[in-house]
């Protein structure tokens, strides 16, 4: 009998760097995480009631394979309004399962095998093995504390290769909490205008951000026509279990993974869709008010574990901080370990998120500020025993 029946694009994956953490503090008590990129908000309540209302009223049956026109109408107003965009509901938008299924969709649509997508990090862990289960290759590109985390254009530039398809992009970003500046983008945009790449465009917390502008990629001059934009519901309406997202992108892209959506999932579910449309709709205080107590933990944390000495970028987006934790004297792994053994205190290694996360952390402040003030105490503790 042959020794597998898996592919080499599966056995070759890496195992995730997050979960390791969450099944070992699964059997612990007393455990903090700071771990999980999770709103621990509720989903607002007239959010819950159109889903609910959707299962009452019968609405449980398939809709059309790139999801209820209503729903792609409401979300092409709501792009156009926020960034001045225009995507046709009729054959721009495709409503998938999450922003997960949107990442696998692309990547099997536009990539041949050996085709390389270049990808800034520390990023999302989902990032390079969606292209790699595409067939396609990952090539990390590190951004740097010195730069606010920012994507580094140089470097992008210098990366790219006679293979280099498109360019993957995750801001606000998850691990560090940083947000691409305007001028960043816009020479990103010319690189990919210069070599004829496509770019995917990851902005699932974009209305997360604190006293900093977001930039929709799509919106640069001369980029619709080459950008994949992706983004949902789960971060800013607190719906991460609804499994909600979108993908936006040019008619002959968005054909191609419409092909493959309507051949592994059908639709998104419908009542999540129905959900969707009422957080578009009547959503807006609820993401103020969320926005609002996130920032007010973000100042938290990040005052917090700079006076431990872990220096930590003042995150501008999303709901993680990223400290260095060198100064402890321990490796990222070791310091996760440890502080999660001894002090029951769960965080994520900032190697698990690729290439320029070592030396980190990260730190989601998508938890009560209570518990925050308490894990802050735990890492005092720990600190005075190995800083």
């Amino acid at each position: 009998m042959r020794e597998t029946f898996l592919n080499k694009r599966v056995t070759g994956l890496k195992p995730s760097g997050i979960r390791k953490y969450f099944d070992i503090a699964a059997t612990m008590q007393d455990v903090i995480s700071l771990g999980i990129g999770e709103p621990d908000f509720f989903t607002p309540e007239s959010i819950s009631q159109a889903g609910i209302r959707s299962i009452q009223h019968g609405d449980t049956h398939y809709t059309s394979n790139a999801g209820l026109i209503e729903l792609r109408h409401a979300l092409s107003k709501h792009l156009e309004k926020k960034y001045a965009v225009s995507y046709n509901p009729d054959n721009e938008l495709i409503i998938t399962v999450g922003v997960s299924e949107a990442l696998y969709l692309v990547f099997t649509a536009v990539l041949e095998p050996g085709d390389e997508v270049i990808i800034p990090t520390p990023c999302f862990v989902s990032y390079q093995a969606e292209v790699e289960l595409a067939g396609g290759v990952a090539v990390e590109v590190p951004s740097r504390l010195e730069n606010d985390f920012n994507p580094d254009p140089a470097a992008i530039e210098a990366a790219v290769t006679p293979r280099t398809r498109a360019i993957l992009l995750g801001y606000p970003n998850n691990p560090t909490g940083a947000v691409a500046t305007r001028d960043t983008l816009h020479k990103i945009a010319d690189i990919a205008e210069k070599y004829d790449l496509l770019v995917v465009s990851d902005e699932i917390y974009d209305r997360l951000v604190y006293d900093f502008e977001h930039v929709c990629f799509s919106a640069i001059p001369g980029m619709h026509k080459r950008t994949v934009l992706l983004g949902g519901f789960s971060k800013a309406y607190a719906m991460t279990g609804w499994r909600i997202g979108y993908s936006a992108a040019p008619v002959e892209i968005s054909k191609g993974m419409l092909r493959i959506h309507q051949f592994t999932v059908m639709s998104a579910p419908t009542m999540s869709q129905m959900a969707a449309m009422e957080a578009l709709e009547n959503g807006e205080p609820f993401v103020e008010e969320m926005v609002a107590e996130y920032d007010r933990r973000r100042r938290l944390i990040v005052s917090g574990l700079n006076s431990l000495g872990l220096k930590t970028f003042e995150p501008r987006g999303a709901f993680y901080a990223f400290p260095q934790i060198t100064v402890s004297g321990l490796n990222e792994n070791l310091f996760a370990e440890r502080l999660l053994q001894e002090e029951h205190v769960a965080l994520v290694p900032g190697s698990a998120f690729g290439v320029g996360g070592e030396g980190f952390v990260r730190c989601s402040y998508a938890t009560s500020y209570e518990k925050i003030e308490e894990a802050l105490r735990r890492l005092e503790r720990f600190m005075r025993r190995v800083g």
